[in-house]
């Protein structure tokens, strides 16, 4: 069966889609998760998915809901316990452990097939339907919107948050936003790849991309087209051969990461070399002039013609 072939079936073309829709998503935040130090908080967040989709399942028969309302909830728990930086992971250690019992709890009770709940763990990537598409898309949308909003000040917050404090950032609410943001990608996430491989689209991408240059654009640029290369790149490969489209996913991501940190220090000699290879503007080296008052001696010196003397009259005052 060729790869043209299958391109061609439904299942495929919504696999890609998908595919590429989280891996947008994943790739625009991934520098923030990376920056503020939260790839904990990615893995608790996606675990704990698993027990909104069980919730769902037994609530509405809706796991996809119940997995991303699950996530928001998750989202303000770490936020509110975990609010000081050093008791962030400790915090989401603790609601992890309490999430994932209920969940087991939660999918005791249902008594049909638990599939759909098992496969925000695994991911189901060639199950993806047209209304899970429609989900992903509107999630994308509502990632791209509020990064583009608040990106200046979530970059000057995620940097130095002391500072961004001082000058009167919102802080506090800024980390909730962006934890609500990262609750509803890595919800979306899971369904293409699973809760436990989700860390390879919204952490290792960025990852990657700062060690490659530290402008922020250019970082969040390289982390989506990084994320995008892992996703449906190992889409791709997953249809030549019988092995599971999330061990290429996972596979890709990390590849990308060893060349990242294999050419970042090839990149930072070469940048340096070359500036030191460019001798400053001769105009760069000379003392700027120094303005001075009318009246002065230096500035009564230079209107006499610049001879270094000064004129006796301005040096005097008359009469004396």
């Amino acid at each position: 069966m060729g790869l043209g072939f299958l391109l061609q079936q439904p299942f495929a073309q919504h696999a890609l889609l998908a595919a590429a829709l989280v891996a947008v998503s994943c790739g625009l935040i991934g520098p923030f998760v990376v920056t503020r130090g939260m790839a904990f908080a990615v893995h608790g967040t996606a675990e704990l998915a698993f027990t909104g989709a069980a919730a769902g399942l037994l609530i509405a028969n809706n796991p996809v809901v119940g997995a991303l309302v699950g996530a928001v909830v998750v989202a303000g728990l770490i936020a509110v316990l975990g609010a000081r930086e050093r008791e962030r992971d400790s915090a989401i250690g603790v609601i992890l452990a309490f999430g994932m019992g209920i969940g087991v709890l939660l999918l005791g009770y249902y008594h049909g097939f638990a599939t759909a709940a098992t496969n925000i763990l695994f991911g189901n990537i060639f199950g993806v339907s047209g209304d899970q598409l429609i989900v992903l898309l509107v999630i994308g949308v509502i990632v791209v919107a509020v990064m583009g909003t608040w990106y200046r000040p979530l970059l000057f917050a995620s940097a130095d948050p002391e500072a961004a404090e001082a000058r009167g950032v919102p802080v506090r609410g800024l980390g909730l936003l962006f934890l609500v943001v990262l609750a509803l990608t890595v919800t979306g996430a899971a369904q293409v790849v699973g809760t436990l491989l989700v860390l390879s689209l919204a952490v290792t991408p960025a990852a990657a991309a700062q060690r490659l240059s530290a402008s922020p654009l250019v970082v969040a640029g390289l982390s989506i087209v990084f994320a995008v290369v892992a996703a449906d790149g190992g889409l791709l490969a997953s249809f030549q051969s019988n092995v599971k489209a999330s061990v290429f996913i996972t596979s890709f991501s990390f590849a990308l990461y060893v060349a990242a940190r294999l050419a970042g220090p090839l990149l930072r000699d070469r940048r340096r070399s070359r500036h030191q290879g460019h001798p400053a503007a001769p105009e760069a080296t000379q003392p700027r002039p120094t303005a001075e008052l009318p009246g002065t001696p230096v500035a009564a010196a230079s209107a006499d013609g610049g001879g270094g003397s000064v004129n006796p009259a301005i040096r005097k005052p008359p009469g004396r």
